[in-house]
């Protein structure tokens, strides 16, 4: 994967990604408070997904005041784009998937639809082109 090329998260990262996407920065455990239910995990789970997603690049760590806080490391737009491209390279489509399929989306604004629609239909960067 080039340093430009945007990971491809798994379905459990997607969901910790939308905790990020909907309300920002936070620590383990308040992902883990948002998605324990849903997914079934032990803060101990929650801290390994947070852990892996940023080898993968896909969130950022720091700490404030001895607290572990996670950041998305890439924007949610990119991280989508990734995701329709990807889809349409596998359903074999010819034109990328128009983003306004997704008005109404509570995790999108019609800004972020606009950019995705912008970011699909831009011609896809070459590896090892350089041009990030």
């Amino acid at each position: 994967m080039s340093q430009t090329e945007t990971p491809t998260p798994t379905d459990a990262e997607l969901e910790v990604l939308k905790c990020f996407w909907r309300d920002g920065d936070l620590s383990s455990r308040e992902v883990h408070d948002r998605i324990a239910v849903q997914m079934d995990w032990t803060p101990s789970t929650t801290r390994t997904v947070l852990e892996r997603m940023r080898a993968k690049a896909l969130v950022s760590r720091r700490d404030v005041h001895g607290v572990a806080v996670y950041s998305q490391a890439r924007p949610k737009v990119e991280v989508l784009t990734g995701l329709m491209r990807r889809f349409s390279a596998l359903l074999d489509m010819d034109e990328a998937l128009p983003a306004a399929a997704f008005t109404g989306s509570q995790l999108l604004n019609d800004a972020d639809i606009a950019e995705l629609e912008a970011l699909l239909n831009a011609p896809k960067r070459e590896a090892g082109d350089g041009n990030a």
